[in-house]
């Protein structure tokens, strides 16, 4: 097993100013950051749509991190990590289309990476930033790797949270169970369970944790609680060929070696999505790659405890947290 507080991250390179602020992490000293929320107007081939987006710390912080969200999940995720890291960054988190606060697409058939990638673009353009850093979980470290990878990316620095190029088919086929079915429950707190339950892979959280997780992904309905997703963004999930997962795959490779900045790939340690040889496969063919597994955990760290936040400091902010 990799310790993940063995393996070397590259300092981030900024201005002569950020060392005084790198002396305050923890952030005890700091009063809570608030979310403000917002939306920006993306279009897909049918017709403009709303991604919602979730903005933590100093709006006018040049230092912008984007934080992109596993296949049903939301921005919210990310609320333990922006309060951890809204006070050296502009913290974003979006809800994709289909998901979260964000319209659905009036044709699922674009519930698509490409799709995914050029709504991440008009986001950049709204916030007015050159470049970005980047954290994604999941399906939000793909569409990470396919803009990183991209002629002229605005992405500068990218941790990749449990996936890569390669996907284990037994974790697409355990996913294509449960995407796109229509639950209902009888109250939010029973929603917010069975969700937690779903997310056992997310390894051990308190109630509390569980419903600062889980409550942003459920809404009330005609007396019942349901999951806040397009279920018809499964359709192209579905309709996946093994012909379109083998280039796909090869695409993503093709991607991942083009980005040149620092990349930290982070693996739960019992993730069936991502396999040890392919984050070593990783290392050796991208640049920059660092490389953490997280022990106790499956697919996907959370990243709401203090020992996995102290490493993502480590890398965003260059302080040696996980050195």
């Amino acid at each position: 097993m990799l310790d993940p507080l063995a393996i070397p991250i590259q300092p981030t390179p900024h201005g002569p100013g950020d060392a005084s602020r790198q002396s305050d992490l923890g952030v005890s000293a700091h009063a809570p950051l608030q979310p403000r929320f917002d939306s920006v107007r993306c279009i897909s081939p049918t017709g403009l749509h709303r991604m919602a987006y979730t903005e933590w710390g100093d709006p006018h912080n040049p230092r912008v991190l984007i934080c992109v969200h596993g296949l049903t999940r939301s921005g919210r995720d990310f609320d333990a990590m922006a309060q951890r890291l809204g006070h050296h960054y502009r913290v974003v988190c979006p809800d994709v289309v289909g998901r979260g606060r964000s319209d659905w697409l009036l044709d699922p058939n674009f519930y698509v990476m490409p799709q995914y990638v050029a709504d991440m673009v008009t986001l950049v353009a709204r916030l007015g930033m050159e470049t970005v850093d980047w954290f994604g979980t999941s399906m939000g470290g793909l569409i990470g790797m396919a803009l990183a990878g991209l002629p002229n990316s605005p992405i500068a620095r990218m941790a990749i949270n449990d996936v890569g190029p390669r996907l284990d088919p037994v974790a697409l086929e355990r996913i294509g169970t449960y995407l796109g079915q229509v639950v209902r429950f009888g109250s939010e707190q029973e929603g917010i369970e069975q969700l937690a339950a779903l997310a056992q892979d997310f390894g051990p959280h308190t109630p509390e944790e569980w419903r600062t997780l889980n409550q942003p992904l459920l809404r009330e309905q005609e007396g019942h609680w349901v999951a806040r997703y397009d279920p018809d963004l499964a359709k192209p999930f579905l309709n996946t060929t093994p012909e379109m997962v083998v280039a796909g795959e090869a695409r993503l490779w093709q991607v991942f070696e083009a980005f040149q900045g620092p990349t930290l790939v982070v693996r739960g340690e019992h993730s069936d999505l991502l396999t040890r040889e392919t984050v070593t496969e990783m290392q050796q063919r991208g640049h920059h790659v660092s490389a953490v597994e997280i022990p106790g955990v499956g697919h996907a760290p959370t990243f709401v405890h203090d020992d996995q936040l102290r490493i993502l400091e480590g890398f965003f902010l260059g302080n040696g947290a996980a050195a």
